[in-house]
């Protein structure tokens, strides 16, 4: 199969019928494709809509959880499920177009890139999303070494490899670049995209989704530089420490015994050293502790799917 659309959702009924038919007049006739809806939990009636859809089109797959787990688990669901050479991701409030399907599909065959990423370089969004988008983009990108604009924009193309190696979990549909770039997968590309109003609805983020991604950043950073050797990192923060420890309470030590000063325990540099001591002995067990426990949960990406056709 040559392309594989996933689609989260989360109470998007008026909106799916318009994709789906975009995405058939696109890639009937030149592809050999699937469309996945993942029914994210939704309350209104998204899943009838979409049975409806895959009555009158046989590409048409779909998922549907039995609550909300959010777009990481969707994505993460729909990546297990999708059988496509290529893999495109996009999102159903019909703000990504689908005529842009055939040069994602062009730069990953062709041009043997491993992901390419949407960049929505002119947004029909209000200013007060737009600017803390930039900055939060600028922050990514210096961060983990990827040039890219646009982090967060749902349209995305994959290599099948790619999103069979990564694992998206928690809020981390964000940076799939950078899991994707820690997998060993470097050829990472970008494709200004047309983005447009929404139609129906309303946005399911808020504001407080730049604070999480930030931290989902530094999760992202920390696992991909340190989650093989976590000691690496504790130990040499405790190692420094209790070095700087060492010092302090040698050089009270030898004020004391050499120079016969009285009152050493009086000082304020005497309890900062012993608290550097504590400090550094609690980051060194916390590395070795670290090195003996799997990082990763056998049940982390065990999600209730409700119905599946």
């Amino acid at each position: 199969m040559d392309l594989s659309i996933v689609i989260p959702l989360k109470n998007e009924a008026e909106s799916l019928p318009e994709p789906e038919a975009w995405i058939r007049r696109v890639c009937d006739g030149r592809y050999t494709y699937e469309i996945i809806f993942i029914d994210d939990g939704s309350t209104d009636n998204s899943w009838k809509v979409i049975e409806d859809l895959k009555a009158s089109n046989p590409n048409v797959r779909a998922i549907k959880f039995r609550r909300n787990y959010g777009k990481s688990a969707g994505l993460h669901t729909g990546f297990q499920a999708a059988q496509g050479r290529v893999v495109i991701t996009m999102d159903a409030d019909l703000q990504d177009s689908p005529d842009e399907i055939p040069e994602l599909y062009k730069m990953i065959t062709e041009d043997g890139l491993d992901l390419v990423s949407g960049w929505k370089k002119r947004r029909h969004d209000p200013l007060e999303k737009r600017l803390p988008s930039k900055l939060f983009n600028a922050t990514a990108s210096t961060m983990s070494g990827i040039k890219l604009h646009d982090f967060n924009c749902g349209l995305k193309a994959y290599r099948q490899e790619v999103i069979k190696a990564v694992e998206v979990y928690g809020e981390m549909h964000r940076w799939i670049p950078v899991l994707a770039k820690w997998a060993g997968f470097t050829k990472i590309g970008e494709k200004v995209v047309e983005h447009h109003a929404r139609k129906y609805g309303y946005s399911k983020f808020g504001w407080e989704r730049y604070i999480n991604g930030f931290l989902d950043l530094l999760s992202v950073y920390f696992v991909g530089k340190f989650g093989k050797r976590p000691m690496h990192f504790f130990g040499m923060l405790g190692v420094f420490s209790f070095f700087i420890g060492v010092i302090i309470l040698g050089y009270l030590s030898i004020a004391k015994i050499v120079y016969l000063e009285y009152g050493i325990a009086d000082r304020p540099l005497f309890y900062f050293g012993i608290l550097a001591l504590i400090v550094g002995s609690q980051l060194f067990l916390t590395g070795f502790i670290a090195e003996m426990v799997n990082r990763n949960s056998m049940y982390r990406d065990q999600y209730l799917i409700e119905k599946e056709i």
